[in-house]
């Protein structure tokens, strides 16, 4: 069953589109690593998801039902974790999650036993009386998380939610989302940490520049790049800039990396530059050490953005 389908979404802020045509389909059941570089749409996109802002034009349905149209009925069953933490620092964490189930209609005690529930799952259950200016910031974004998990909804949206934590805080907070798949949440995830993507998406989808330009399994996003090898090297000495453009040109090399003695060189598949990259290298001494590497999420963004996925603030 589809939960989510936006169909030719465009949104746009003045002349520039930030949303270019966009179609994107996400599953019952399923986490979705959503990523992008920087400027890519990923923000616009959720928002507009969560009904936060409209569209230019296309549409936008969840549940089998059109957003506009239903947008009340539909908010009841997602769920939001901003990038930014969005509690108060007033209440304590017991009267952030009453004051977000009340929104959401829950009352009495059927309020309490569901605060009661989330700040047990979150693990924040002894610290319930705590205000929030007392806790870590592991803590803070846990907190967050309850907040959009009070009321139990079917869909879940995650905007960078580990951003600036430790990493066993980090650890348990995507133990959580796990476990949320596997309780029947659909879950979108978005995030500059490839591995996490990694380690907990079903699917993933690529964005750049407004538009979605990959989706699949990760073993079906690899699966478009096989036709790359990827070499890594340690040589003897350093290379001069006459050996590294030697190695650019070799038939069928795409890139080149260097970080001192080491090198990096990605080549079409089937070129078979092993032996000839060898036999440039041994011009400054030889080699040290030769690995070959099987293509990994961080390849696929790499060879279809261009860019690195952690290269600074969000859009």
């Amino acid at each position: 069953m589809i939960i989510s389908h936006m169909n030719d979404i465009v949104k746009r802020y003045g002349s520039f589109r930030a949303l270019d045509h966009v179609d994107l389909e996400i599953e019952e059941g399923e986490i979705l690593g959503l990523l992008g570089p920087n400027g890519a749409g990923k923000t616009t996109l959720i928002h507009s998801l969560a009904g936060l802002i409209k569209v230019d034009s296309g549409d936008i349905s969840l549940f089998g039902k059109v957003l506009g149209k239903n947008m009340m009925e539909i908010k009841r069953q997602i769920g939001l974790v901003t990038q930014e933490i969005a509690v108060f620092e007033d209440l304590t964490a017991r009267e952030n999650l009453e004051f977000f189930g009340g929104i959401y209609g829950l009352r009495g005690t059927e309020l309490k036993r569901r605060v009661d529930e989330t700040l047990r799952f979150v693990g924040l259950t002894d610290r319930a009386k705590s205000l929030p200016t007392k806790f870590s910031g592991g803590m803070k974004r846990r907190l967050n998380i309850a907040c959009a998990l009070v009321h139990r909804p079917k869909f879940l949206i995650m905007d960078e939610p580990t951003v600036g934590i430790d990493p066993q805080s980090r650890h348990y907070i995507l133990e959580s989302v796990r476990e949320l798949q596997q309780q029947g949440t659909t879950i979108l995830y978005t995030t500059h940490y490839m591995e996490e993507v990694q380690s907990i998406a079903s699917k993933v989808a690529i964005m750049d520049q407004g538009h979605v330009i990959a989706q699949g399994t990760l073993d079906e996003l690899i699966e478009n790049i096989q036709h790359e090898e990827k070499i890594h090297l340690e040589i003897i000495e350093e290379p001069t800039n006459d050996v590294l453009t030697e190695l650019r040109n070799l038939g069928g090399v795409k890139q080149v990396i260097q970080d001192k003695k080491k090198i990096q060189i990605i080549s079409s598949g089937g070129a078979e530059n092993v032996d000839n990259v060898l036999a440039v290298v041994k011009k400054v001494g030889g080699v040290r050490s030769v690995t070959a590497e099987k293509p990994t999420l961080e390849d696929v963004f790499l060879t279809l953005t261009g860019k690195t996925l952690r290269d600074g603030k969000e859009e």
